[in-house]
């Protein structure tokens, strides 16, 4: 057990709502505007000196987010206007313990109100070293999971280079002698090769190439409505909604029988696409569950994965670049909208080279995101144990200890 304190939340910070600024007097700038629901803009002023916290007031409410920079609070959001000589760290991760987002009040859009707040009876350790301990030990497994962020997003443009520069601007390397791809040839179309001009897209693609649909290279399998398969006993499978999709399960998230059909069951590795009201696709590493309506899990019969998911996810510029210039929100994508988009198809050999050249680049993403899925769920266990005393900073550096092991085994292989 660690010494900690019973006392109010207002005798360690003191809330203060944020300011007014309508879109409209925005001026573009490098301070963030932190609204209830994220960064609203960029401001050329600010209003709080970092680092700073700020939780939602009024719509999405009570999330505290942890802002390193100078930055402008938005109205719909409270922020702290003093620490009172506490750790900036410890306060955030004692805010998302205490899980204020339960404590919204009003009808309608919830509000939270900061004379709320300040009287609310907490745990808290009043010791500032003893603050510290326990900030860098969570901020260190935020730390790595950011890293890991960081490197997946460098991974993710080096795929995306190689697949634009083989599939759109059409240079895979060429043998030109043998006619055929080689991973050592030349650029094609820099280098001369043959294109022709295709009436159907009014332009020129690599001839042997063929033109069709996204249902051409892929199976767009939808989800179900889960309700017939309720859970009967705990054997069961967490069901992947558009929210799961973006923030990975929860204690809230609901459950299904197992004996779902194998056709909505989703793996790590599988991709993804949102197709209603929220349009996204990514390549799933949450761990096992059932499919949600709304969305569609994309495989292939006929073509490697790193070939339709890049197809894939260009073409989904082009819907939302529709939606712009329709000013609609193009929320749902149907099977006619499918059937009716027109892409350029390689040979399957090229596609295969690629696919020898991405699919390593894949899998270390996936590996990465399987990892910040374990520090994760270290980090949200330790955080109430850490808070309430129930484990000491020395039992929880142990735990870190041995990730920190077992990370070194993965970075091995």
């Amino acid at each position: 057990m660690t010494n900690i304190s019973k006392t109010t939340l207002g005798k360690l910070i003191e809330f203060q709502r944020g300011y007014d600024l309508p879109k409209s007097e925005m001026i573009d700038g490098i301070y963030p505007v932190r609204s209830s629901n994220g960064i609203l803009g960029y401001h050329n002023e600010y209003k709080t000196e970092g680092p700073g916290i700020t939780i939602g007031r009024s719509g999405t409410v009570g999330i505290p987010h942890l802002i390193k920079t100078n930055f402008y609070p938005h109205n719909t959001s409270l922020f702290i206007k003093d620490f009172k000589g506490n750790d900036v760290s410890y306060i955030f991760y004692l805010l998302k313990n205490l899980k204020l987002g339960n404590r919204g009040s009003g009808s309608g859009v919830p509000t939270m109100n900061r004379n709320h707040l300040h009287p609310l009876d907490i745990l808290a350790h009043l010791e500032l070293s003893t603050q510290k301990q326990i900030a860098k030990v969570l901020s260190d497994l935020d730390a790595k999971i950011e890293v890991n962020n960081k490197i997946n997003k460098e991974l993710e443009a080096m795929a995306k280079t190689l697949y634009d520069y083989w599939f759109v601007q059409f240079d895979f390397p060429y043998d030109f002698e043998k006619g055929k791809p080689d991973i050592n040839g030349k650029p094609y179309k820099s280098s001369g090769g043959k294109m022709v001009y295709n009436e159907e897209l009014k332009r020129e693609i690599p001839e042997g190439w063929e033109v069709g649909s996204l249902l051409d290279i892929a199976n767009f399998q939808n989800g179900l409505a889960c309700q017939k398969y309720r859970p009967i006993d705990d054997n069961h499978l967490p069901v992947i909604k558009i929210r799961e999709m973006r923030d990975g399960f929860t204690e809230n998230t609901e459950k299904v029988r197992v004996d779902v059909p194998d056709r909505i069951k989703v793996y790590d590795g599988d991709i993804l696409f949102s197709w209603s009201a929220s349009l996204e696709v990514i390549i799933w590493t949450g761990g096992n569950g059932a499919l949600n309506q709304h969305i569609f899990k994309v495989t292939s019969d006929d073509y490697p994965k790193s070939y339709y998911y890049f197809e894939l996810l260009n073409y989904l510029e082009h819907f939302k670049m529709i939606a712009d210039l329709r000013k609609t929100t193009m929320g749902h994508i149907t099977q006619d909208h499918l059937k009716q988009s027109r892409i350029v198809i390689p040979t399957k050999m090229i596609c295969e080279e690629l696919e020898n050249k991405i699919n390593p680049i894949l899998k270390s993403i996936i590996s990465n995101n399987q990892q910040n899925q374990k520090l994760s769920e270290l980090r949200d266990w330790l955080l109430p144990m850490l808070m309430n005393g129930q484990v000491s900073v020395g039992e929880a550096e142990e735990n870190l200890g041995m990730v920190a092991e077992e990370r070194g085994k993965y970075n091995n292989v």
